[in-house]
C-alpha cells in the first residue's frame, strides 16, 4: 500500500462512517456534516459517547486501532441506550455495520450523561484488560520491546539466556506496517506456532524521528533482511515472503557504517583501512580445537548403555573458563585423547593452556571455514570466506555507484527488494553479456535511497551475519538493546541458573557491568511502604 492508497483507504472509511452515523450525530444534537469531516468527526464522536479526546489519537495508531474500533462501536450503541448483549454481539460480528441498522431504522435518544462505569464485574474486567492491552501495545511498538538472546554470536557481551529491553525510540520507532496483526506478538502465535498476522494489507513505511544515530560498534536489533522461512528454526520449512515488520529479529554489532569500505582479514575487521577496535566489554571469539586427556563435557549413557557426550561443559570447566560452545568432535583410541571444538576468546585460551590434561590447543585454520555455507555476494568471482572477505563498499543514502555485471551482485537485492518490492515498487533487473537493465531500461548507475549497515557477531566463526546475507537496510532496524532485566544460565537448574550479577545491568558503557538490582529493590520497597503509609493516613482522616 502506497501513501496514495492509504489516503484513499482513509477517505473510504470516512464515507462509510458518515453514511452509517450521521443521523446518530443529529440525534445527539450535532450537525450531520460533522460526521463527514475527517479527524474532526472523531473528536465530535468522543463528545457524543462521553469519552476523552485523546481516544482519537488511539484510533490512528496501527494495531491499537484494531482494539479501539470495536470499543467505539459498542460505546456508540450504549450512548443511545442500546445496552443489551445481543446488540453488542451484533455490532461486533458485523464489524460495526450494525450501526447502519440503528442509524436508519431505529428511533434513538442520546444519553448525554450516561454512567460510564461497567454494570457488571465481568464488564469491568473486560474494560481493564482492553486498556491494559492498549497501553502495553503502545509501549511495545513505540518505546520498549522485550527481547531474548537466542544464540552465542555476541557471547561475553550478551549471553544466551539474557532477557533485554530494546529501546525503540533511540533510533526512531517504526510504525507497524502490517495492518491486521495481534498485539504484542511478533510473527507467530506462541502455542500453535501459526501466523499472528494477515499480510494482505500493508501500511507505507513510516518512522518517527530518533534522538540518536547508529554509531560504529553499537549493538543493534534488526529484522533479518533475507528471512523467508515460515519457521526460522527449520531450514526445510516452507518459503514465505514476510512483511518487513514481521521478519525474525536478530541482534548483532554494527561494525560497518554507511559509506565505509570494509575488509575482513583473518577474522579481524578493517574499516577504511584501519582495524576496528571494539569496546572493552566486547570479546572476539574464534574456533579452537582442544585435545585433552579427559573430556571437558558431560558424559551420559544412551539406551544401549553406550557412553555419549553432550554439548554441555562440565560444571568446573564452565565456571572457571565461562566457555559455553564446546563439543567433542573426535576420540583418539590410541592416545586416549579427546578432541573438542570450542568458541573462545584470547583470554580464555591463555587460561586454558595451563589446564592439567590439555595436550594441545590450536585455532581452526581458515580452510575449515571456507566451506561453511554461502558467502555474500554468492558469486564465484568473489571466492571469499568468513575470515577473509572483501573489500566491499557499504551503501549510503544519496551516494551514486556504477552498475555493471561485476558490481551488480552487491546491489541487486537492494534495488529489487529493499528499495523495490518492500516499498511497493516493482523493480526488476535483467542482464545481457554487457549491459544491466532495470525494468527494461539500461542501468549504468544507481543512487541509494537509504543507509545500510554491516552487522556482525563477535563470535567470528560461529555467527550467522552479514558475511552470509549482506547489508542491513536502515528501515529494517528495530532498536537498541539498553538493559538486561533477567539472565538465565542454560547449563544450570533453577534457582541457581539466575545470573544475579547480570540482572538489571546496562548493555552499553565501558568497564565491568554493574547490577542495579539492589537499588531497584530499595526503590520498590520504599514505594510500597509509602503507599501503605498513605492509605493508613487516608483511613484515619476518613
Amino acid at each position: 500500500m502506497t501513501w496514495t492508497d492509504l489516503i484513499l483507504f482513509i477517505l473510504i472509511v470516512q464515507v462509510i462512517h458518515f453514511l452509517g452515523t450521521w443521523k446518530l450525530y443529529v440525534a445527539a444534537g450535532r450537525k450531520a456534516w460533522e460526521a463527514a469531516v475527517p479527524v474532526y468527526n472523531a473528536v465530535v464522536l468522543m463528545k457524543i459517547i462521553n469519552r476523552p479526546w485523546w481516544w482519537v489519537v488511539l484510533l490512528f495508531i496501527p494495531i491499537v486501532h484494531l482494539i479501539m474500533f470495536p470499543v467505539v462501536w459498542v460505546e456508540t450503541l450504549r450512548s443511545f441506550g442500546r445496552n443489551n448483549a445481543k446488540e453488542t454481539f451484533l455490532v461486533l460480528i458485523t464489524l460495526g455495520f450494525y450501526l447502519y441498522y440503528v442509524n436508519y431504522t431505529q428511533k434513538v435518544t442520546h444519553i448525554a450523561d450516561r454512567d460510564l462505569k461497567p454494570r457488571t464485574s465481568a464488564g469491568e474486567w473486560v474494560s481493564s484488560i482492553l486498556f491494559a492491552v492498549v497501553a502495553a501495545t503502545v509501549v511495545h511498538n513505540y518505546f520498549m520491546q522485550p527481547y531474548t538472546i537466542p544464540t552465542s554470536s555476541l557471547e561475553n557481551t550478551l549471553l544466551v539466556g539474557d532477557y533485554l529491553f530494546v529501546s525503540k525510540f533511540h533510533y526512531g520507532a517504526k510504525a507497524p506496517m502490517t495492518a491486521v496483526s495481534l498485539p504484542m506478538v511478533h510473527d507467530t502465535l506462541p502455542g500453535p506456532r501459526t501466523k499472528s498476522y494477515y499480510k494482505g494489507v500493508q501500511y507505507p513505511y513510516f518512522r518517527l524521528p530518533g534522538f540518536q544515530e547508529i554509531k560504529q560498534n553499537d549493538i543493534v536489533v534488526f529484522g533479518w533482511p533475507v528471512d523467508t522461512l515460515t519457521n526460522i528454526t527449520d531450514t526445510n520449512s516452507a518459503v514465505d515472503i514476510k512483511p518487513m515488520d514481521k521478519k525474525s529479529n536478530y541482534v548483532k554489532r554494527a561494525v560497518g557504517m554507511p559509506g565505509d569500505s570494509l575488509e575482513i582479514k583473518d577474522g579481524y575487521v578493517f574499516v577504511n583501512g584501519v582495524q576496528n577496535e571494539l569496546p572493552d566489554r566486547a570479546k572476539l571469539q574464534f574456533s579452537y580445537f582442544i585435545d585433552s586427556q579427559t573430556p571437558l563435557v558431560k558424559r551420559t549413557r544412551n539406551e544401549k548403555g553406550e557412553v555419549v557426550f553432550t554439548n554441555i561443559p562440565t560444571d568446573s570447566f564452565h565456571e572457571r573458563y565461562g566457555v559455553s560452545d564446546i563439543q567433542v568432535v573426535g576420540v583418539d583410541q590410541e592416545t586416549k585423547s579427546y578432541r573438542h571444538l570450542a568458541q573462545m576468546t584470547q583470554e580464555q585460551v591463555d587460561k586454558l593452556k595451563n589446564l592439567p590434561g590439555v595436550v594441545s590447543l590450536t585455532r581452526m585454520d581458515s580452510d575449515r571455514v571456507k566451506g561453511s555455507g554461502g558467502i555474500f555476494p554468492n558469486d564465484d568471482r568473489y571466492p571469499w570466506d568468513t575470515r577473509n572477505f572483501g573489500p566491499i563498499y557499504i551503501p549510503k543514502a544519496g551516494v551514486t555507484v556504477e552498475i555493471n555485471n561485476e558490481t551488480l551482485p552487491f546491489y541487486k537485492r537492494i534495488i529489487e527488494v529493499y528499495e523495490g518490492s518492500e516499498l511497493g515498487i516493482d523493480n526488476k533487473i535483467t542482464q545481457s553479456d554487457t549491459q544491466v537493465f532495470l525494468n527494461g531500461q539500461p542501468l549504468n548507475e544507481y543512487t541509494f535511497k537509504q543507509d545500510y549497515y554491516w552487522m556482525m557477531g563477535d563470535n567470528r566463526d560461529y555467527s550467522q551475519d552479514a558475511r552470509m546475507w549482506g547489508y542491513v537496510p536502515f528501515n529494517h532496524v528495530v532498536g537498541k538493546p539498553v538493559f538486561i532485566w533477567m539472565s538465565f544460565d542454560k547449563f544450570k537448574k533453577f534457582p541457581s541458573n539466575i545470573r544475579w550479577d547480570r540482572v538489571f545491568t546496562t548493555v552499553g558503557g565501558s568497564g565491568e557491568p554493574v547490577s542495579y538490582f539492589k537499588y531497584f529493590l530499595i526503590v520498590l520497597v520504599g514505594w510500597i511502604g509509602f503507599n501503605q503509609f498513605r492509605k493508613r493516613r487516608k483511613k484515619k482522616k476518613a
